[in-house]
């Protein structure tokens, strides 16, 4: 499966891979839930979603 953008683009954004999973899988269950999608991807995965919003800087970090 090709990830995209790729994880080594997302590295470049977050300090390390511990961060990148924590990150997307709190903002993938935010947009799940309902939350506003930042992003303009056409996409119904809500990881890819909250990988893309990272990708775009649009996501720093994740509040419970």
């Amino acid at each position: 499966m090709m990830v995209k953008p790729a994880v080594t683009e997302l590295l470049k954004i977050v300090p390390d891979r511990y961060s990148l999973v924590i990150m997307t899988s709190k903002r993938a269950r935010q947009i799940a839930s309902g939350a506003t999608v930042l992003t303009g991807v056409d996409e119904k995965s809500a990881v890819t979603l909250a990988v893309n919003e990272i990708s775009e800087g649009k996501v720093t970090e994740i509040e419970e």
